[in-house]
């Protein structure tokens, strides 16, 4: 019975040693964990303290014009500043470790930034924006969707018509370079002909059709974006109607009178004119009767063979042979 009671001891002491130092290792390492977690502890709360990203990004693009927008950080009494970094395509496939900071928008107040001169290409463009201030400076935020510039919202464009005299005038808004202009126009009446122009560019008049009188002219235009290859609706159409009566028939038959008078007073204008230099440059000599030389000189200086035996030729002079032939 001793000896039963001797060996229980010894197992219980020795269940005591073992879990005892089994037990040592393990309190060892939570009291060598206690300082690393209190400094843990501090790092959070230091990250807390450091300024937070810009949140709710979104890009309005109207007219090809994009806007990059998002949630300002609020430092009450401070200024925070934003900078916006982008990815194209190429990057975003290849080296997507690279981003390219925006033209515009490099350590700006406001919350926005205008991308349009960083948007080049219809392709998808990564788009990020940070905060900073002072010394500390946020995380990026990331554009949730990349963004293309082929989702741009196109807008009826803005046009003035105008008459000039019977002309039918147009002027559209000046939207840019990218922006051609789709104009259609038409004789307000039955059955009329509906006629197409293209217009490359705003801001400046441009004539459409020479209108009759006491007729109106309708007309309605879109715009047209070649590098994304889409169309906006059709403005909302707009009529002029001319005014007034048709040409007087005085007037008419004044201008006809006018018309004739040049077809007959020009040649012979011309005509008399093309005499009047003939006579200076080419004139013609006509000779008196009396001057004219009807035979010829050797029948003048014939001699007769009854009085003059024989006869000697002499050479006369111009002089001598005229007073000879009047005589």
């Amino acid at each position: 019975m001793q000896t039963f009671t001797m060996v229980l001891e010894e197992i219980w002491t020795s269940l005591f040693m073992w879990f005892f130092y089994a037990l040592i290792p393990c309190l060892l390492t939570g009291s060598s964990k206690s300082p690393a977690s209190a400094s843990q502890v501090a790092g959070i709360t230091d990250e807390v303290a450091i300024l937070p990203a810009p949140q709710n990004l979104s890009v309005l693009s109207t007219n090809m014009k994009h806007l990059l927008m998002w949630s300002p950080v609020i430092a009450p009494g401070e200024t925070v500043y934003y900078s916006v970094e982008y990815q194209g395509e190429y990057e975003s496939l290849y080296t997507s470790h690279i981003w390219i900071p925006s033209s515009w928008c490099s350590l700006t107040e406001g919350p926005e930034c205008d991308v349009t001169d960083d948007i080049t290409a219809t392709v998808p463009y990564n788009l990020r924006v940070r905060a900073t201030l002072g010394s500390q400076t946020s995380a990026w935020s990331i554009l949730k969707h990349p963004f293309n510039r082929n989702s741009t919202i196109l807008t009826r464009p803005g046009m003035e018509i105008t008459k000039d005299g019977f002309h039918l005038v147009i002027e559209l808004e000046d939207l840019g370079p990218q922006f051609e202009f789709l104009v259609a126009y038409w004789r307000r009446e039955p059955g009329a002909e509906e006629h197409v122009k293209m217009v490359r560019s705003g801001g400046i008049p441009v004539h459409l059709e020479t209108m009759e009188p006491g007729a109106a002219y309708c007309v309605k235009a879109q715009t047209f974006v070649k590098a994304i290859g889409r169309y906006s609706a059709f403005s909302q159409t707009e009529c002029v109607e001319v005014q007034g009566e048709a040409i007087p028939l005085v007037l008419a038959l004044f201008a006809f009178v006018g018309f004739m008078l040049i077809l007959v007073v020009v040649p012979l204008f011309v005509w008399k004119m093309g005499r009047l230099l003939q006579y200076s440059c080419c004139p013609v000599v006509v000779l008196p009767d009396t001057l004219k030389i009807t035979n010829s000189p050797q029948k003048l200086i014939s001699c007769r063979r009854e009085e003059v035996d024989a006869c000697a030729t002499a050479v006369m002079s111009p002089e001598e042979l005229l007073r000879a032939w009047i005589s």
